[in-house]
């Protein structure tokens, strides 16, 4: 068997080449498909997301190298079919990166601001949607994003034609009247039907989080963070008392949940 390269690069791409070998290889590997992979894929990058926001540099060293080795996997998978290989994808995002940022690869002037040169990242991205005969306004928005993300994707697209409600107050109505419809429904519409107006209901919470500003998926991670240190105090202070959540009332849960929020958890 053939040594495998010593460039950790060519090492990775060589290492994913014998994996998937029809006859040396993996029997897994080589079955895999690209939407048998994808979720796998998704996977990893929410944990190269975790291991920031735990700001574990170590662990996110190895998640990196994780989601770069499903980068790799797929591009096997499209050489084994004749599609594209690795470097054609490296050349491709190279090219891409180029053309949008023109202020230090052009001759435009780099003296802008943040918020100019996004206006800019946008514009180009449009004239690229434009050449791709992608016709309707959100046709590129991707299926697979979770949907908090796509909903508010989905709506700054919108929002680029004027398709927008122009003040914040307006959003926080319309946030009431999905809360009032919610409600109607929990006691008179079926389950499908309650789930339509939770749905609509989120859809404009995301709405909200744009007007403010405030990344949705962030916002929501900061929150389920804290309901995690909170309840795990809940569940240490029970523990202290040979007790458990399972054992306790919900007044005596609801103490302890105060105690952690005045402690700063």
């Amino acid at each position: 068997m053939d040594e495998l390269p010593t460039d950790p690069m060519n090492r990775l791409r060589a290492i994913m080449a014998r994996l998937r070998d029809p006859e040396h290889g993996c029997p897994w590997d080589v079955e895999q498909t690209f939407a048998s992979i994808a979720p796998y894929t998704i996977e990893e990058a929410y944990e190269v997301a975790d291991a920031i926001e735990r700001g574990d540099m170590e662990e996110l060293k190895g998640e990196l190298g994780d989601l770069l080795f499903q980068s790799v996997f797929h591009a096997q998978m499209a050489e084994d079919a004749g599609l594209f290989d690795f470097d054609d994808i490296a050349r491709a995002i190279g090219d891409k990166m180029i053309a949008r940022h023109p202020h230090v690869f052009g001759d435009e002037s780099n003296a802008k601001s943040a918020d100019q040169q996004v206006a800019d990242w946008e514009t180009v991205k449009a004239a690229e949607r434009a050449a791709k005969a992608k016709g309707g306004v959100l046709d590129d928005v991707a299926l697979g994003l979770p949907a908090l993300m796509r909903a508010e994707k989905l709506q700054k697209r919108a929002a680029r034609v004027g398709f927008d409600w122009p003040e914040i107050g307006q959003v926080l109505d319309k946030i009431a009247e999905e809360a009032r419809e919610l409600a109607e429904a929990r006691d008179s519409l079926p389950q499908d039907k309650i789930a339509e107006e939770m749905g609509d209901l989120l859809f404009v919470m995301a709405n909200l989080a744009r007007h403010l500003k405030v990344d949705p998926e962030v916002a929501l991670r900061g929150a389920n963070a804290k309901f995690v240190r909170r309840f795990q105090y809940i569940e240490q202070n029970l523990a202290e008392r040979s007790s458990s959540p399972e054992q306790s009332t919900l007044q005596e849960m609801d103490d302890l949940w105060d105690t952690a929020k005045r402690k700063g958890l």
